[in-house]
């Protein structure tokens, strides 16, 4: 079987600068229709919750896009929609237990490549293991939905004019949780994967790990940018040092406004790192809530 992560070991430097960039909710406005249209409908379907779908779509809507959850993988996400529901009354009243999937758990704190392809292979290893196969079967089946529903949605507002002004300076990548397929399909269907390098899909690792591999082509930290829009990002480009600027939620064309107008050049002036870079850190983090808005309101 051919590696996945090939196209980013074979990458070469050839710009003093790394630029990594998110695609969901960060270059595209892609996250409320892929979760709202895709995966919530799934999950509901392939895990009969039906009798508390009211509950179960508050709570994928929240780990999923307005917490500080934003932006993880699938497969956590899932879980941490079955702990909420779990840990709400009403649901519980209304008969809901969390599904028992120790496998899956144990699977996700272990497996670094949260992907269908590491879960096919895990399921071809284990065919008694009817949790991990049935959870195969609702993750294809998102991306079946992902491909039938998800088209024609652009690139944010001035993305496109960030992404031709770093290609003088800077090597630039996709550094995404997506599925690899659907990435490619989405740069292309628009015309801009010829602006990156390398498009890395949940298949090629975590962001953490694929941020670190881009960095041994010999970037220095402070010549390594992540831009994107979920804390996920963030902790991803700290664990390698790196710099981040954040797309806030909710103000994506904002921020991508600033970062081709003026951010840009504060980033290959080397005056990014520091006072800048916090201050902006502070306002992204008003942004997305830490506690769900129902445990608030009580």
């Amino acid at each position: 079987m051919a590696n996945p992560a090939q196209a980013l070991l074979d990458m070469k430097k050839e710009k003093d600068f790394l630029i990594c960039i998110d695609s969901d909710g960060c270059a595209f406005d892609t996250m409320e229709i892929k979760h709202k249209e895709c995966f919530i409908p799934n999950i509901i379907r392939w895990w009969d919750l039906q009798a508390v779908s009211k509950y179960a779509r508050e709570a994928a809507e929240y780990v999923n896009l307005y917490s500080k959850h934003r932006g993880i993988n699938r497969f956590p996400a899932l879980l941490e929609v079955f702990d909420l529901l779990a840990d709400r009354p009403e649901a519980v009243r209304r008969g809901y237990k969390a599904p028992e999937v120790p496998t899956l758990r144990k699977w996700v704190e272990t497996e670094t490549k949260l992907s269908n392809n590491t879960l096919k292979q895990y399921v071809k290893d284990h065919p008694e293991d009817e949790v991990m196969a049935h959870t195969l079967v609702w993750s294809e089946a998102v991306n079946n939905t992902v491909t039938d529903i998800v088209k024609h949605v652009p690139p944010f507002p001035f993305t496109v004019d960030s992404l031709k002004a770093m290609q003088d300076k800077a090597d630039v990548i996709v550094v995404s949780a997506t599925p690899c397929e659907a990435l490619e399909r989405e740069w292309a269907e628009h015309d801009i994967a010829k602006y990156v390098k390398v498009i890395a899909g949940q298949e090629m690792g975590s962001k953490k790990e694929v941020i670190a591999q881009a960095k041994t082509k010999g970037y220095d930290d402070d010549r390594i940018l992540m831009i994107g829009d979920a804390p996920g990002d963030h902790k991803a480009a700290k664990a390698n040092g790196a710099l981040f600027y954040p797309i806030n939620p909710g103000k994506e064309e904002d921020s991508w406004e600033a970062l081709s107008k003026t951010y840009l050049e504060v980033f290959f002036g080397g005056r990014y790192k520091g006072e800048c870079e916090e201050k902006l850190l502070k306002e992204f983090d008003t942004y997305l809530p830490s506690t769900p808005w129902w445990k608030n309101a009580k």
